[in-house]
């Protein structure tokens, strides 16, 4: 049986105390591949953002907010995890200082003085013993080229690619690619399917029934 560190959802990044930046991902490719972890006899443990979806009650679930907090959330986890399914969507910037109060309007235009978030994935490549690592990347154009990009900037070793449309759906349709940019699997359906497919390849990739080891 393997412990397989799952990320999903978004993170949030607040501007003040009311306001943040954060992006549209549901959490339910996260649920759909932590159900699939279960039904293969595996552990999941699941760092996630703000959602409004449930995830299986057999998993482990650690609520974070921000990009930081998940990088954090996962630095504690990873090294007990046999490998890693990085869906989740942090943002990528946040504010280089968050306002004590409510920005109130003021008839002028608001500039934000935004920096790069810490990429998790990346972070954890650098301190990974000998588990493997899949990511995500939602592209909009070059898709493969960027891909390939992500792949090698967060050394995994492979990476699942998808489009906006799979934001917010039930249904989704991915390649999966490995470190030559061999398109090794592609499969259309609901985020349950897509999920138990992917589960199944990395059981034949990785190892045999224990996925890792």
């Amino acid at each position: 049986m393997a412990r397989i560190l799952i990320t999903s959802g978004p993170t949030r990044q607040y501007l003040d105390p009311v306001r943040f930046l954060t992006n549209a991902s549901s959490g339910r490719m996260g649920v759909a591949l932590a159900e699939a972890v279960l039904e293969a006899g595996h552990q999941a443990v699941v760092v996630t953002g703000p959602v409004d979806v449930a995830y299986p009650a057999a998993a482990e679930v650690i609520p974070v907010v921000s990009t930081e907090d998940m990088l954090e959330a996962c630095l504690a986890a990873f090294p007990t995890c046999d490998g890693l399914i990085a869906a989740a969507a942090p943002s990528d910037y946040r504010p280089v200082k968050i306002a004590e109060g409510k920005i109130r309007k003021t008839g002028e235009p608001l500039h934000l003085h935004l920096v790069e978030t810490a990429d998790v994935v990346a972070r954890l490549a650098a301190v990974r013993r000998d588990q493997w690592m899949v990511g995500f990347a939602l592209e909009t154009e070059d898709v493969h080229m960027r891909a390939m990009q992500k792949l090698e900037r967060k050394s995994c070793d492979l990476i699942v690619v998808n489009g906006p449309a799979a934001i917010h759906a039930a249904d989704t349709s991915v390649e999966v690619l490995d470190k030559a940019g061999t398109v090794v699997a592609a499969w259309s359906g609901s985020k349950a399917f897509v999920a138990r497919e992917l589960v199944r390849l990395l059981a034949a990739r990785f190892g045999n029934a224990e996925v890792g080891r």
